[in-house]
């Protein structure tokens, strides 16, 4: 890529993130689009603009951004936000100290030198020649063994000692933030409770609730309270996912009719588009009738007969609770296997019941067939990399020919199409991988997200940085590997420079186009109000149009190293909603990654300075080993305070005492909450201390 296309793509990319920029100044001020630009607030009861009014000044979004607090961001978002703004802070800060070094003295120290004019001369007589006036301030143009590679090393030292002491002082904030949200004086159900899965078979005469029971009673005689057994869902679930729908299309008719006068018909039969033309109130009224009783009715029969292996074991105190997550209740390693309770909202209730060594032998399945689709996957990104580019797009497409050669397209396709072809190849990535962290046995959604996070940023790594950056090399020296097979280390050691104007625009087209994106909110402004206006009818029905979900760690967090902080400041005060709070346990994860990513450099650094034949490269070795070093000890360190809630947080008191039932209902699933609440007792799979202690006294 030449200079102009570069700079027309950055300037592009730019001016677009203008235009959203502004446009989201303006939507966000009109009445109309408060739900979409405000949930979070609405959905709290907090006034959308927080004192100011529609008539504040177009840019004020900014001064908030910058003035809120991490405890704002708390309050509003939850900690999985906050950690995720120490990402993003962490990230940034390592990016602004390592360029008071790179910019003053790397860049003129690379410009001034002549390797690519030299080697450029002597490609000259032989073929056109591969470089760009880019490359002129990069590594490339270094000289071999020259003095001024000391000035890089020297920068690797420089960016891991900044990377090392970052990386230290955020996961010490982290914790802390950790502690004191746990700390709350407010109940968290989840701190009252464990999760106990691997539950061996109870003896004759024993059912499971009792055998659990008896088996946590013997050993918490003061504090045991009650237990949930976990049970087969799968029917009733569906029973009541089809009542949920049916009350909807009942407010639906109900509402039309209430607009119109008019009672509304739809028929029986494939879509609503054949059958029986009915009267749709009186149609799902029945039908609706019909399911509680399917549904109580299964209910009973899954409370009675469908019970598994896995219960939710509920405490009076949460110091006991933490203690009995942390302690080993079984010689055995595959029988009673305790850990932390996850939010109710985020547990995966099909997952509970898959056995121990089933689990492991799942997990080392799935880690296999992520290699296998890394590789396979890596095959088709090296492809359309290599074929993207606009010189071997000529030879693959000779017919395009006369319009690349037009001077605007030639510049537009040189600026974006390879950069969009990766972006396209790795969207369709999330959900996939999102399914095979599920299939492992997972308990929880954040524990199965923190999964998925782990295998995209390794796709991302593996995939752009190999499939983008060594195929798009190996296609161009591909006749030169042919000739001497033995030089591939050094085609691929100095092409590494010359991908870095790839890397900027694609940098540049995900923060400039793809975060205006973010801001403006432009697309779920236009789908909401085109359901709004020809679609939904109810108010539950536009509140669904306009909900805006979660901040998607999964896919954010490996993929967002260059991130502008107060626009996702912005998102997560005011727009995103989280659909479970994990108390920060993705940031061991995130900082796993960063230091993988530093190693990666390292090594890299190592290898190209190698082939410049500067024999103080080896002097990077000690640094790498630093880095393994210190990843241990902030994992001997810190990690355990993110496994476990520590007894010093979990004893402090709270505000009130707990509504021990309340707690136990939360964990209820939906499809066994009951419509006629004094019917329903919970005496098949759910246990009440209450019974025992009636046993006891008589």
């Amino acid at each position: 890529m030449e200079l102009e296309a570069f700079l027309l793509s950055l300037g592009t990319s730019a001016f677009i993130f203008l235009v959203l920029m502004f446009l989201f100044t303006w939507l966000s001020r009109r009445p109309g689009n408060v739900s979409i630009y405000y949930p979070n607030r609405i959905l709290k009861g907090m006034d959308p603009w927080e004192g100011s009014s529609l008539t504040r000044n177009s840019f004020a979004w900014i001064r908030e951004a910058l003035t809120s607090s991490e405890q704002d961001v708390v309050k509003l978002s939850g900690v999985d936000t906050a950690v995720y703004f120490v990402f993003l802070s962490t990230v940034l800060g390592i990016f602004a100290l390592s360029s008071l070094l790179i910019l003053p003295i790397l860049l003129p120290l690379a410009a001034t030198d002549k390797s690519i004019k030299n080697t450029r001369n002597v490609t000259d007589t032989t073929s056109k020649g591969t470089f760009s006036q880019l490359d002129n301030l990069s590594m490339a143009n270094i000289t071999r063994k020259s003095s001024r590679l000391w000035a890089f090393l020297g920068a690797v030292y420089w960016i891991s000692l900044v990377t090392y002491f970052m990386l230290w002082k955020a996961y010490k904030h982290v914790s802390t933030l950790r502690a004191q949200a746990l700390m709350s004086a407010d109940t968290i159900p989840e701190q009252f409770a464990i999760l106990v899965r691997d539950i061996p078979s109870p003896p004759n005469g024993q059912t499971h609730k009792e055998f659990i029971d008896s088996f946590f009673r013997d050993i918490y005689p003061e504090t045991f309270y009650r237990s949930l057994v976990v049970t087969e869902n799968r029917k009733v679930n569906k029973i009541w996912e089809g009542l949920e729908g049916y009350k909807k299309k009942l407010a639906r008719a109900e509402a039309i009719f209430a607009a119109t006068s008019n009672r509304p018909t739809n028929k029986t039969g494939l879509l609503g588009l054949a059958g029986k033309k009915v009267d749709s109130i009186e149609y799902y009224t029945d039908l609706i009738n019909e399911s509680v009783a399917k549904l109580e009715t299964e209910q009973k029969k899954v409370l009675a007969e469908k019970q598994e292996t896995a219960a939710i074991v509920f405490f009076t105190d949460r110091v006991t609770a933490a203690l009995a997550a942390q302690s080993l209740h079984s010689q055995m390693v595959d029988t009673w296997t305790v850990t932390e309770a996850p939010e109710p909202r985020q547990i995966l209730w099909e997952n509970l019941n898959i056995k121990f060594f089933t689990r492991l032998i799942r997990q080392y399945l799935i880690y296999f067939i992520v290699a296998i689709t890394i590789l396979f996957y890596m095959i088709p990104i090296a492809f359309v990399s290599a074929i993207t580019t606009l010189a071997n797009l000529q030879k693959a497409i000779p017919f395009i020919k006369p319009v690349v050669k037009i001077t605007f397209i030639r510049t537009i396709l040189e600026s974006y199409l390879p950069q969009i072809a990766l972006i396209i190849f790795l969207a369709m990535l999330p959900k996939f991988l999102m399914f095979l962290s599920k299939s492992e046995g997972i308990p929880s959604r954040s524990h199965a997200v923190r999964a998925a996070s782990g295998k995209y940023f390794y796709f991302s790594v593996l995939n752009v940085f190999i499939g983008v950056t060594l195929a798009g090399s190996l296609f161009d020296n591909l006749k030169a590997l042919e000739q001497k097979p033995n030089s591939i280390v050094t085609v691929l050691a100095t092409s590494l420079p010359k991908n870095a104007t790839f890397f900027l625009t694609y940098v540049a087209l995900k923060f400039f186009i793809g975060y205006g994106l973010e801001l403006s909110r432009i697309i779920p402004l236009i789908i909401f109000h085109l359901k709004k206006k020809y679609l939904y009818k109810t108010e539950a029905e536009v509140k669904e149009a306009w909900y805006p979900g979660d901040l998607s760690y999964a896919t954010r967090v490996p993929s967002d190293m260059l991130i502008l902080t107060i626009t996702f400041c912005y998102s997560a005060l005011k727009v995103y909603v989280p659909s479970y709070e994990s108390y920060g346990r993705m940031w061991p994860h995130i900082h796993t990654r960063i230091l993988a990513a530093l190693f990666l450099f390292q090594v890299v650094m190592f290898g190209y300075l190698g082939v410049k034949l500067f024999v103080w490269a080896t002097l990077l070795v000690p640094l790498i080993v630093i880095s393994l070093i210190f990843g241990y000890v902030c994992r001997r360190k810190f990690y355990l305070g993110f496994q476990h809630t520590a007894l010093e947080v979990a004893c402090r008191e709270l505000k009130q005492s707990p509504d021990h039932e309340e707690i136990f209902r939360s964990f209820i699933p939906h499809s066994l909450s009951t419509h006629k609440p004094e019917d329903h007792q919970f005496k098949g799979a759910m246990s009440r201390y209450q019974d025992y202690a009636a046993i006891s006294a008589a």
